[in-house]
């Protein structure tokens, strides 16, 4: 099945989340959200289905992480 097929079935697209600096002097609330997206340690990756409370998540630490679409 093709990528157009699958997003025409209503397949939920995912997100590759990879933490690429670190949260050392970074405020609270980032290093926090860090934690809830599944992160913690630099080069650690989680996969995420693509909803708008992840994508805020991810807007909030965009400077310390890297977003592929999977």
């Amino acid at each position: 099945m093709t990528d157009a097929k699958k997003k025409a079935a209503g397949a939920k697209r995912t997100l590759r989340v990879t933490q690429v600096r670190s949260t050392i002097s970074c405020p609270f609330d980032q290093g926090r959200t860090i934690k809830a997206l599944g992160l913690g340690k630099i080069n650690r990756s989680v996969e995420h289905v693509d909803n708008p409370a992840v994508r805020g998540m991810i807007f909030k630490v965009k400077h310390l992480v890297k977003v592929e679409e999977i």
